[in-house]
């Protein structure tokens, strides 16, 4: 019955979103419509609204749970390593030694022991030291064998990892290159009897550990540890901050996180292990699934019913990206994830709150809304409808970033409204991108020693703006001349765009500009 029930629902939500935009009903306009306001535009604004008050009534939540209470949990910390920058991974075993945890495991589990990576061993020796920590250079790993090695040999390798990892405070396993999952599979499985788990990307600070150790899975706030080597880290660190503590903390509200985030997310193991094998063995469309890995974890705690939560109170830094290609392909790799576990969280929308069913059909299909918006008025619309789609897009971004502003206490996140013109421009089309090529498997993004560019992420880029520009100049081609009201409307307008961006971009000049590129 919930089943039906959850599924109506969904129905009911896509149809009236839908019917919505088809109608296009407005509740006032001006003459000739130059201003409007309608059905559609409420809907989303209500949206928002809802979404940012029940983030804020789970901030509050956490800031009266008071301080957390030791709960002689044993907690392992995985650390899955790819040619990782050697500061950042000296900055995260440091990070890690420093926390005050009774009884907790380190586990570093390193994707590949060629020449090439033992650095990351070395490093991890000089930090760790030699007390209580082992290592292990192995030419397998859990699914696939060395070569040369035997089957006796698998066997005794198979042995050493989980005596090593079992009975080392801090253990580091070189292992047989296969990808992420695969290096997370053999921390998971060589741990084995530990209570929660906790993945850590970069530079974690452990403060919130008992908080979070009675939970079935639980993500932790990311932070980023480069926020000022460029401009897109400095975006991508604003819009960070509101992914977790807006839209991550609305849904830690009902219980129902969709995606704990792999820098500092924690699993009770007994549910873990459940899960281990067909977690590991995913496929789509006849496919392995080597991407997406701690959005299908989450995936697999929803579905057997659990809760997901969020706390604030424990924090991680991570790094991320700074340039715009290798960024473009990380966004791209988390669309397609995203929208291949879209289809198997859906199979369990009837366990959970509604609030689950219904922001995964708004967050969902909200793109291809708002794709088909831009289409139809840069072919169909006049100039002046372009330029208030424009305002509209920047008056929405400093409405959000207003409040996040009010919520964070810091008036560095007015610049996450200049965020709203990278997800114009560059996010619409690598989702469709990512949709096209769901099934392209791979890691996605190179290591951080070694950054490797890929222009592939530029096709969809070219491709959209090419539609813009092309619609533009139709317009402008096409339409009648202006009126004298138009005329004013238009002044107006593009005096008032011209000043948003002018304030914007004198602040971040002033303010952030003069920062990035010091590498911090």
């Amino acid at each position: 019955l919930r089943v039906v029930g959850t599924s109506l629902f969904a129905l009911a939500v896509l149809g009236g979103i839908l019917a919505a935009y088809v109608t296009g009903y407005q509740f006032i306009h001006t003459e000739k419509h130059y201003l409007s306001f309608g059905l559609y535009g409420a809907i989303l604004g209500l949206h928002l609204f809802i979404q940012s008050l029940f983030a804020f009534l789970e901030h509050r939540r956490m800031r009266g749970e008071g301080r957390p209470v030791r709960l002689g949990r044993s907690v392992a910390l995985c650390i899955a390593a790819y040619q990782e920058d050697p500061d950042y991974l000296k900055k995260c075993l440091r990070s890690v030694k420093r926390i005050a945890f009774p009884d907790l495991k380190v586990v570093m589990v390193v994707d590949g022991n060629g020449p090439d990576d033992t650095y990351m061993l070395d490093i991890f020796h000089d930090v760790m030291g030699s007390e209580h920590s082992g290592s292990y250079v192995w030419r397998s790993n859990f699914h696939a064998r060395g070569e040369g090695e035997t089957e006796a040999g698998l066997r005794e390798g198979l042995a050493r990892v989980q005596a090593l990892v079992r009975s080392t405070t801090y253990s580091c396993i070189l292992q047989k290159w296969g990808g992420k999952r695969e290096v997370m599979y053999t921390a998971f499985r060589a741990l084995g009897d530990s209570v929660d788990y906790i993945q850590v990307d970069a530079w974690a600070g452990g403060g919130g550990m008992r908080a979070a150790s009675a939970l079935p899975a639980q993500p932790g706030r990311g932070a980023i540890l480069n926020k000022y080597d460029s401009w897109i880290s400095f975006l991508s660190s604003v819009r960070y901050w509101m992914a977790f503590n807006v839209e991550r903390a609305c849904q830690s509200y009902f219980g129902c996180v969709q995606c704990i985030s792999g820098p500092l997310g924690m699993y009770r193991n007994a549910l873990l292990q459940q899960f281990l094998e067909d977690w590991y063995h995913q496929t789509f469309l006849g496919s392995k699934c080597s991407f997406g890995d701690d959005r299908h974890l989450t995936n697999r705690v929803l579905s057997l019913g659990y809760q997901t939560k969020y706390t604030a109170r424990s924090k991680c830094l991570t790094e991320t990206p700074t340039r715009y290609l290798r960024w473009l392909n990380q966004q791209t790799r988390w669309s397609k994830s995203y929208f291949r576990e879209w289809l198997y969280n859906a199979l369990w929308f009837h366990k959970h709150h509604l609030w689950m069913t219904y922001e995964s059909v708004v967050t969902g299909f909200f793109p291809f809304f708002l794709i088909a918006t831009v289409i139809q008025l840069f072919y169909r619309g006049r100039i002046w409808n372009i330029l208030l789609f424009l305002l509209t897009v920047q008056l929405v971004g400093i409405i959000k970033a207003t409040y996040a502003c009010f919520l964070r206490g810091n008036a560095e996140m007015i610049f996450m409204s200049l965020y709203a013109l990278l997800y114009m421009s560059s996010l619409l089309p690598a989702k469709v991108f990512a949709i096209a090529t769901i099934n392209k498997s791979g890691w996605g993004t190179s290591g951080r020693r070694t950054i490797v560019v890929n222009f592939v992420g530029l096709l969809p880029v070219s491709v959209w703006v090419a539609v813009l520009l092309g619609g533009l100049a139709y317009t402008a081609y096409s339409q009648d001349l202006f009126s004298e009201t138009e005329v004013a409307f238009l002044v107006s307008g593009a005096i008032l765009y011209a000043c948003y961006w002018v304030a914007l971009l004198t602040l971040y000049l002033a303010i952030v500009a003069r920062r990035c590129g010091k590498r911090q």
